[in-house]
């Protein structure tokens, strides 16, 4: 067992997003993504099996999809298939938590 707090430990970055590995495990692989304004992780999908959840810690922006857009704010959760589409936009300063299972 081990705790972390992200919140404090994960920085940002003006140039491009920031990622923190978290959690690599053969069950699950957890990442921190920290996103200033204008940033995001593109649309993007991958051959496997399994889901991922996107959790909005803090900001807001919007869950991408292959041709929509939904709003994301802090408490939102995005959960999908690992193999359909996916990505998320910062509108603000925005810190999410992506969960993937099982690990790519």
């Amino acid at each position: 067992m081990r705790a972390l707090n992200i919140i404090e430990t994960g920085d940002f970055s003006p140039k491009a997003m920031r990622r923190f590995l978290i959690n690599d495990s053969p069950y699950m692989r957890v990442i921190n993504f920290n996103f200033e304004p204008g940033q995001e992780l593109p649309v993007h999908s991958h051959e496997l099996e399994g889901q991922l959840t996107i959790l909005v810690l803090e900001g807001s922006g919007e869950f991408l999809g292959k041709d929509t857009a939904l709003p994301a704010k802090a408490g939102d959760i995005l959960i999908c298939d690992i193999a359909e589409p996916h990505g998320i936009r910062a509108s603000e300063r925005m810190r999410v938590l992506v969960t993937i299972a099982p690990p790519l």
